[in-house]
C-alpha cells in the first residue's frame, strides 16, 4: 500500500501530465474554436451569476468579475486551457478596451474637469452656498433628485456630473455616499429611458426602426413612456423615501453611521481638498453649463445635425431629434468633453483662480481618479462578451417564445421579469432591449394596444435589471460619481430597486388587462407609497 506522500506525488504528477496534454492539444489545434457544449443553455447565464454572487459575498469587485470572466471563457472553450486564456485576453479584455475606448476617454476627460473644478474651489464654494440655502437632509436629497432628472441627455454624463456637483451638498448634511450613489443611479438610466431626447431614446429608436410596428422608432418610444412603470415609480419612491425620513435594509446602517458618527462611507482616496480660496459658485456652474452644452452639441454633430454625420450621411441635417437618433455617444461625448476641457481651462486660468501649471497638475489627478471605474467597466464589458458568446440571447429568446403560450394578457408581466433577469445577468439594458424588442414585436399584433405595453415592459425591465446589476456600466458610473465603494452601492440599493420592481410587476399584470396608463400609474403610486408606509412601520422612523 502506498504511503500518503507517494499518493500525493502521484496525484500531482497525473494532474501535471493532464494539464500538459491539454496544452499540447490546444496548441496543436488548427485554431478553429469548437462550438461550446453550453451554448444557448442556462449555463450561458452562470458566469455573470457567479460574478454577482461572489461580489455580494466578498464585497470585492475586481476578483469577482475576473472569476466570472474565467468561468465564461472555460464554458466557451469547453475547458481547453490555452484557448480559454486566449479568449480572456483577446475576446474579453482587449476587445472591451477597444470597443469602449471612446467612453474611457470621456471618463478621463470628466475626471480631469472634476479635478479642475475642485482645485478652483468651485465645488467647495457651492457646498458652502448649498449648506446655507439647503437647510435639511430632505432638501439635499430632493435637490440631488431634481438635478438628476434635469440632466437627461446621457446616463454616464448624468452620473458623473450629479455626483461631482452634489457631493459637497450631501456631505454637508451627513448623507452617506451609498445613499448619494443610489440617488444618482435611480435618476440616471430611469430618466434617460423616459426622455425622448436622449442617447437611450436613440438606441431604442434604432432597434425598433426596421420592425413591423406601423410607426417610427421614436414614436413607439414616446408611446411606451406612460407605461414605463419602473422608471416613473422610481421617482415616486425617491420622493416618498426622502419625505418620510427613513431607510431600510443595508442602507439604514450606512445612514445611521453618517448621521451619528460622521462616517460617510467615502472611498479612502476621495478628493477632500477645498482648492483655491478664490473660487466662487460660478466656477462650478460655468464648467457644468459648458460641459452640458458642448456634450449636447457633440452628440448632434456626430449625428449629422450640422450637415454630415460621422459616417458621411446627410439625412439628419437640421433634424435635432433625428440627429440624436443617429448619433454615437461613444464619439459625441468625447468630442464634447475635449472641447469642454479646453474652454474650462481657459476660463479658470483667465479668472485667475488657477494658474496654468496648477490646471495641468489636474490632468494626472483626474486620470487617477477614473482608474477604478475604468478597470471595473473593462472587466464588466469582458464578462458581457463571455455571456454573449455563450448564446444567452438565444436562450432568452427560447424562454420568451415559450412564455407566449401563457395567458396572453399576462405577457407584459412575463416580459418585464425576463428583461429584469437578462439585464441583471448581462449588466446591459441596451443589449437587453436590443434582444427582446424584436421578439416582443413578433409576439403581439402591430395593431394591438398590448404591443405598446409589451415594449414598455421590455424597456422597464431592462432599466430595472441594469439598475440592480453590479456589472452594469451605469451602476459603476454611479459609484464613481458618488466616490463610493462599488459593492457597497450595489448591496444598499438592491432592496430599494426590488421594492419598486415588485410594484411595477403588479402594474404590468393590471396593464395587460385594462391598458390604461393613467389608471395603472395612479395605482402604482398608491402601492409604492403604501409599501413605504409598511416598511417604515417595520423598520422604525429615523429622525432626519
Amino acid at each position: 500500500m502506498q504511503n500518503p506522500r507517494t499518493r500525493r506525488a502521484l496525484t500531482a504528477f497525473l494532474a501535471a501530465a493532464a494539464c500538459l496534454a491539454l496544452t499540447v492539444v490546444a496548441f496543436a489545434s488548427d485554431g478553429e474554436a469548437p462550438v461550446s457544449n453550453m451554448y444557448a443553455t442556462f449555463w450561458a447565464l452562470v458566469p455573470p451569476i457567479v460574478a454577482i454572487v461572489l461580489a455580494l459575498i466578498t464585497k470585492e469587485a475586481y476578483s469577482s468579475l475576473f472569476i466570472g470572466i474565467l468561468v465564461g471563457a472555460l464554458f466557451q472553450c469547453n475547458f481547453a486551457p490555452v484557448a480559454t486564456l486566449d479568449t480572456i485576453v483577446n475576446d474579453g479584455l482587449v476587445s472591451a478596451i477597444e470597443g469602449n475606448a471612446g467612453i474611457f476617454l470621456f471618463l478621463v476627460l470628466l475626471g480631469i474637469i472634476v479635478a479642475l473644478v475642485n482645485a478652483s474651489g468651485g465645488s467647495a464654494a457651492f457646498g458652502r452656498w448649498a449648506e446655507k440655502n439647503i437647510k435639511t437632509r430632505v432638501g439635499a436629497m430632493l435637490a440631488t433628485f431634481v438635478l438628476g432628472v434635469l440632466i437627461f441627455i446621457d446616463d454616464y454624463f448624468n452620473c458623473l456630473t450629479v455626483g461631482s456637483v452634489m457631493r459637497p451638498v450631501t456631505d454637508g448634511h451627513k448623507i452617506s455616499r451609498p445613499k448619494l450613489a443610489y440617488l444618482i443611479d435611480a435618476t440616471a438610466a430611469p430618466v434617460c429611458m423616459i426622455a425622448p431626447v436622449s442617447s437611450w431614446a436613440a438606441a431604442v429608436s434604432g432597434v425598433a426602426a426596421d420592425l413591423d410596428t406601423g410607426v417610427s422608432g421614436i414614436e413607439l418610444f414616446i408611446r411606451a413612456i406612460p407605461y414605463n412603470f419602473y422608471s416613473l415609480l422610481t421617482f415616486v419612491f425617491i420622493v416618498g423615501l426622502a419625505v418620510m425620513k427613513f431607510d431600510y435594509g443595508p442602507m439604514k446602517l450606512h445612514e445611521m453611521n453618517a448621521k451619528l458618527k460622521g462616517d460617510l462611507g467615502a472611498l479612502e482616496n476621495s478628493e477632500t481638498d477645498e482648492g483655491s480660496s478664490k473660487g466662487k459658485v460660478i466656477d462650478l456652474i460655468i464648467p457644468v453649463v459648458i460641459l452640458f452644452v458642448l456634450c449636447t452639441v457633440g452628440m448632434i454633430y456626430v449625428g449629422g445635425f450640422f450637415g454630415v454625420d460621422a459616417w458621411g450621411g446627410t439625412d439628419c441635417a437640421g433634424d435635432f431629434i433625428g440627429a440624436f437618433g443617429n448619433t454615437d455617444a461613444f464619439i459625441g461625448l468625447p468630442w464634447g468633453g475635449l472641447l469642454s476641457l479646453i474652454l474650462i481651462v481657459i476660463y479658470l486660468v483667465a479668472r485667475r483662480v488657477l494658474t496654468f501649471k496648477a490646471a495641468m497638475a489636474c490632468v494626472p489627478k483626474g486620470f487617477i481618479a477614473m482608474v477604478p471605474p475604468i478597470t471595473i467597466l473593462t472587466l464588466a464589458v469582458s464578462l458581457k462578451s463571455m455571456t454573449s458568446a455563450l448564446g444567452a440571447d438565444v436562450f432568452v429568446e427560447g424562454v420568451m417564445k415559450g412564455a407566449s403560450n401563457f395567458l396572453y394578457a399576462m405577457l407584459p408581466a412575463v416580459i418585464f421579469l425576463v428583461a429584469c433577469v437578462l439585464a441583471f445577468a448581462s449588466g446591459t439594458s441596451w443589449g437587453t432591449f436590443g434582444i427582446l424588442i424584436p421578439i416582443v414585436v413578433s409576439v403581439f399584433d402591430p395593431n394591438s394596444a398590448l404591443l405598446t405595453v409589451g415594449i414598455s415592459a421590455c424597456l422597464a425591465g431592462a432599466v430595472c435589471g441594469d439598475h440592480c446589476s453590479p456589472i452594469s456600466d451605469t451602476t459603476i458610473m454611479a459609484s464613481a460619481g458618488a466616490q463610493c465603494d462599488h459593492v457597497t452601492h450595489v448591496s444598499t440599493q438592491l432592496p430599494y430597486a426590488v421594492t419598486v420592481a415588485a410594484v411595477s410587476f403588479v402594474c404590468f399584470i393590471i396593464a395587460g388587462f385594462v391598458q390604461n396608463a393613467i389608471l395603472c400609474l395612479a395605482l402604482g403610486a398608491v402601492l409604492t407609497i403604501g409599501a413605504l408606509l409598511v416598511l417604515r412601520s417595520m423598520s422604525g422612523k429615523e429622525a432626519a
